[in-house]
């Protein structure tokens, strides 16, 4: 519930018009107030083609895409899937992203996946060309389906698919014949997390399309309103009532707290109403706004409010939220080798390692992170101090360029962890679609169990998915490319959404668009 506010409408109407102007000046690098940096600030020779792994980077949702294909469709071995999804609960939930290399609908990742989205179009959109409409196709398709999801009242569809079930076949996503069952949360049964989060993605995509289309930025916007209102009063997580059918595939692990706090900071950031500043004020704490977790994930999401926060008081001078930029330092810190407060694990080749499991998610997020932190600090003409080190927006760019050229290929192994991307790439990925001959080359159906033959077969993908980054590399560097080691060659949404943003940067950077 969004705490009432007690400003005065003179006052009220000075912030909406202080933040509107602000915004603007972030959003648009050609403006006055940016007019230093619509110039490239990079001269020398790029290490890599940017821009093309920017545009595959996004070609890649295309195929992850559910429902009926539009005309203007570009991944051509897929076709149309999932066209009655959500009739086992007589609802329209057509449409949508696969998260992964199944054939399920998660809800959580995939709201995760349009924040970030989003959010890479906020902040790099401007600096994207030709891109962006590409872009916001890729958002659009997300929200769609959420809208969908969202539209009846205190209730959330959340999933479409049995992940169990599903996962013991192996068969492409036009032939699939496993139970598409519905999951929902709702106030007996609630789900804070992906309630949060979906709301998260509404608002941050209504941001994206209040100039270009402003009837459906509103809708987004009035979804994500309503939608935040029932996670902050039905508070309980959806890893509990849902626990067989979520769990171990997208259990939440870090709680709802962060969502609630990531959500009201993107409500903040859409609405510029005061009592989401309130409700950040009251409520910050308690949702773990000073935790020392650093990770950034589909499921931890307290470094990203911190950083988004960190714009208010850094951009948009908004007082009350000074503490955010500490909070945004101390990750900052983390990251940062020879620092007082470093952290972070690196591989022998240099790449930021969390875990074994997918761990180039975490290496995409953090390198948005670094590159739209240094942004912010850049406008306000601000340092992160580590102890007695002072990191410069520089260095955090520099660091998130060598993790972006790490993926590019610039690692021991010489391969670039984008398919499709430089000369030499994985060929042998973990996706049901691409691994098994298209509809147009076999139309026959390909059953559940005949698929496996495809799963452990050594020859290369017959479809090759463009721009899919894969889990990447062990810890020592490296990497077999064997289909069924689903850590390691599996792709997903979330992975390239924030890495969407990074490649943008960098490609403006370089003058390469």
């Amino acid at each position: 519930m969004a705490a009432s506010s007690a400003s005065s409408p003179l006052f009220t109407l000075f912030f909406l018009s202080l933040l509107l102007t602000m915004d603007m000046a972030m959003a648009f690098p050609g403006h006055k107030a940016h007019a230093t940096r619509s110039a490239h600030p990079n001269h020398g020779p790029a290490s890599h083609n940017y821009r093309d792994a920017l545009s595959k980077s996004i070609l890649f949702f295309e195929g992850q895409r559910s429902g009926k294909l539009p005309s203007s469709q570009r991944m051509k071995w897929r076709g149309d899937s999932g066209l009655s999804d959500g009739s086992a609960m007589n609802v329209d939930l057509v449409g949508g992203y696969y998260d992964a290399g199944d054939n399920v609908k998660f809800g959580f990742p995939m709201a995760f996946t349009t924040t970030m989205l989003s959010w890479s179009v906020i902040e790099f959109g401007g600096l994207m060309k030709a891109e962006l409409e590409n872009a916001k196709e890729a958002i659009r398709w997300g929200t769609d389906y959420l809208l969908k999801a969202t539209s009846h009242p205190d209730t959330i569809y959340v999933q479409v698919g049995d992940p169990n079930k599903d996962h013991a076949c192996w068969e492409r996503p036009e032939d699939m014949d496993t139970p598409r069952n519905v999951l929902k949360i709702n106030a007996e049964n609630p789900g804070t997390e992906v309630a949060a989060e979906t709301a998260a993605a509404l608002a941050a995509a209504s941001v994206v399309f209040r100039t270009c289309d402003p009837a459906y930025s509103k809708r987004l916007l009035d979804s994500a309103i309503r939608v935040f209102q029932f996670a902050d009063k039905h508070r309980g997580s959806y890893s509990n009532g849902l626990r067989n059918f979520v769990c171990p595939f997208y259990c939440s692990y870090s709680g709802y707290q962060d969502e609630l706090l990531w959500a009201a900071a993107w409500l903040h950031r859409a609405t510029k109403n005061p009592s989401y500043l309130s409700y950040i004020m009251v409520n910050g704490q308690t949702l773990g706004a000073d935790e020392s977790d650093n990770t950034f994930s589909w499921d931890n999401k307290h470094v990203g409010a911190r950083v988004l926060l960190s714009k208010a008081f850094l951009v948009q001078n908004v007082g009350p939220l000074h503490e955010y930029k500490g909070h945004a330092d101390n990750f900052m810190c983390s990251l940062i080798p020879g620092t007082p407060s470093s952290q972070t694990q690196y591989t022998p080749g240099g790449l930021l390692f969390k875990m074994s499991d997918s761990n180039m998610q975490y290496v995409t997020s953090t390198s948005f992170l670094l590159l739209t932190y240094a942004k912010y600090l850049t406008f306000s003409k601000q340092v992160v101090t580590c102890g007695g080190v002072t990191v410069t927006p520089q260095k955090l760019r520099a660091v998130a360029k060598r993790q972006v050229d790490y993926l590019l290929g610039d690692n021991p192994m010489g391969m670039s962890y984008m398919v499709g991307y430089g000369s030499k790439f994985p060929e042998r990925i973990h996706h049901r679609g691409s691994s098994l001959p298209s509809v147009s080359s076999h139309p026959a159906k390909i059953s559940c169990s005949s698929g496996f033959s495809a799963l452990y077969s050594g020859g290369p993908n017959p479809n090759m998915l463009v721009g899919a980054v894969i889990g990447g590399p062990d810890a020592q560097d490296k990497f077999n490319d064997q289909r069924n080691d689903y850590e390691h060659s599996e792709p997903a949404t979330y992975i390239n959404a924030p890495l969407v943003g990074a490649l943008a940067y960098l490609a403006h950077s370089y003058g390469q668009i």
